[in-house]
């Protein structure tokens, strides 16, 4: 007499349970039902978490009634190099694009916020981890340079791994183009502020991300350079609890402030009413 048997996946009775009604929050692992993240902005509202969100979402969270334009969209990225490493970066490109993801890293928007005209940069982190290639450098860089001309506040969601390596020395190309069309909006008096989430590394920080007029951070997002544990490897040593961590830069000076995700709207608000004329 057979007790137990495995059965087959074909075997088994279809769920009734929609995919994606619950999530497991990654700060306490708790399970959560999916509408009620989203009615907290995708913020866990037992442990305070930050989860990450689509560029998409955040430009519907910050715009006035989530009406948005959205700027630059025929931009996209190509493989001048032919690069191939697990699989031609081409490949790579078409699959995201088939998922729905044509915007690249980055999308860019122009709407209000608060009543005001501004354009936000907002990074798409399922999109090769976020990380930035010519298109999405150029994208940002066309968004600076219409700031310039209609005399518009600007405003960046990093949320990036860094510069993506299969396009080589013109990713890295675009650290000081975005830098160099940033410094022409100080020189304008245009405000720039900078929105940084969870993570923020590599050579979005080391470009345009920490050039705000303000620099704000989301909390608990990890923000640096080099990962902690390639930190440690590097000087062997032991890094203080909560390294790189918003909270952390901001008692050391790196950033203006840490704003929760619920306030980060009328944050922004007030602080473009403080910066333009």
């Amino acid at each position: 007499m057979v007790w137990f048997r495995r059965t087959s996946r074909e075997e088994r009775p279809p769920s009734r349970v929609p995919e994606g009604l619950w999530v497991k929050c990654e700060g306490c692992r708790e399970i959560l039902y999916r509408k009620e993240l989203e009615r907290s902005l995708f913020v866990c509202p037992r442990c305070g978490h930050h989860h990450r969100i689509s560029a998409r979402t955040r430009l519907a969270q910050l715009f006035d009634n989530g009406e948005w334009k959205e700027l630059f969209g025929n931009v996209y990225s190509t493989d001048p190099l032919e690069f191939v490493d697990s699989k031609p970066y081409s490949e790579r490109l078409k699959a995201l694009r088939e998922k729905g993801l044509k915007h690249d890293a980055m999308l860019i928007g122009v709407g209000k916020m608060g009543g005001r005209r501004v354009i936000v940069g907002a990074m798409e982190y399922a999109f090769m981890g976020g990380s930035m290639g010519s298109a999405m450098g150029e994208k940002l860089t066309r968004a600076i340079e219409r700031c310039l001309k209609t005399r518009t506040p600007l405003v960046t969601v990093a949320c990036s791994g860094g510069a993506r390596m299969q396009e080589g020395v013109l990713s890295l190309m675009q650290l000081a183009k975005i830098s160099a069309a940033l410094a022409k909006l100080h020189q304008a008096r245009i405000p720039f502020i900078s929105v940084l989430t969870d993570p923020t590394t590599g050579g979005v920080t080391a470009s345009f991300a920490m050039l705000g007029d303000i620099n704000i951070g989301e909390p608990g997002a990890l923000i640096g350079f080099a990962g902690p544990r390639v930190i440690e490897q590097t000087i062997r040593q032991k890094l203080p609890e909560g390294f790189q961590r918003a909270e952390f830069l901001l008692e050391h000076g790196m950033l203006d402030m840490v704003v929760p995700r619920g306030e980060l709207k009328e944050t922004l608000i007030r602080c473009l009413a403080h910066l333009s004329p």
